[in-house]
């Protein structure tokens, strides 16, 4: 049906039960292990619907024993570069620009006509207002994208909060249309503080079938790849940790199907580069550091 015609309406979200039923579904199907002899050939003939490049994948595809582990592949040695500028702030994974600019009064663009607050997304008023006036970006992943998260400036990961909530879809046609979104959605919030730019969050968003948000640097409690450890209980909590460094480009976590990131700094700190529908990669530069911050 045609919204834009005279008498027709565009279709309206589905409800959340609706939407958490088709959120389980594809869950389910994303963590069935494929018998050895079909995985290329499903896997090649998903990448050509969608446009991954399977020339970076780690392993053979034989070795991808489900749909999710596939969506969650590592890069090839060499696939990617760090920007090696020592102010760079890096893209932390591949995707779309989907919304940038600045927190101003820490209120954040979600689509045309919709804005949230920094607050409620990071579910912290006072982190919040350390971050309000920063620049901020969103990275919507598709299911052609490399699916891992990395740190994009050097620091300490000082700890992360899970925020239980809804898997509504994260792609834009329905960014567009539910309000409040991200801050609505199931969602990590990764703190870091950088000696060179001071409080740093980075958002790892759920959208259907991507409710088992993995974590995966070295220094975070050790997490079997195939179960939502993070959310046993469906209840939010915070893991305070001793002062992790991370290097930019370190892997922080992996999503099992397409998502969004959400980085936010502090007032000052970066300039971030690039525009609404760019599209980045792992490790190229999108900002520049521009002052020195806490550590």
């Amino acid at each position: 049906m045609d919204a834009s015609k005279p008498g027709n309406v565009a279709p309206r979200p589905r409800g959340p039960r609706v939407g958490a039923a088709f959120s389980a579904l594809v869950g389910w199907t994303a963590t069935r292990k494929l018998p050895v002899g079909l995985r290329p050939l499903a896997y090649r003939a998903f990448a050509s619907a969608v446009g991954a490049n399977l020339d970076e994948t780690e392993l053979p595809l034989g070795d991808y024993e489900s749909l999710g582990d596939f969506f969650a592949r590592g890069l090839r040695r060499g696939a990617r570069l760090v920007d090696p500028h020592p102010d760079a702030v890096i893209a932390p994974c591949d995707g779309v620009t989907a919304a940038s600019g600045i927190a101003t009064d820490g209120t954040l663009l979600q689509a045309k006509g919709h804005t949230y607050r920094l607050a409620e997304l990071v579910a912290s008023e006072a982190l919040a207002a350390r971050l309000s006036g920063g620049h901020y970006t969103t990275i919507y992943l598709s299911p052609r994208d490399y699916h891992r998260v990395h740190a994009p400036i050097d620091g300490v990961l000082v700890g992360y909060e899970y925020i239980p909530g809804a898997l509504w879809p994260v792609n834009p046609r329905f960014v567009e249309r539910r309000s409040g979104l991200f801050a609505r959605n199931e969602r990590v919030v990764l703190h870091l503080n950088s000696r060179a730019a001071g409080d740093v969050v980075l958002v790892m968003v759920g959208a259907s079938g991507v409710g088992n948000i993995r974590l995966s640097h070295p220094g975070l409690p050790a997490q079997p790849p195939d179960t939502a450890v993070l959310r046993p209980s469906r209840e939010r909590y915070r893991v305070e940790l001793p002062e992790i460094r991370v290097r930019r480009g370190d892997e922080l976590g992996a999503f099992r199907l397409g998502s969004t990131v959400i980085m936010a700094f502090a007032p000052g700190a970066v300039i971030l580069q690039g525009s609404m529908g760019q599209p980045v990669r792992f490790g190229e530069r999108i900002g520049l550091v521009t002052r020195g911050g806490a550590a």
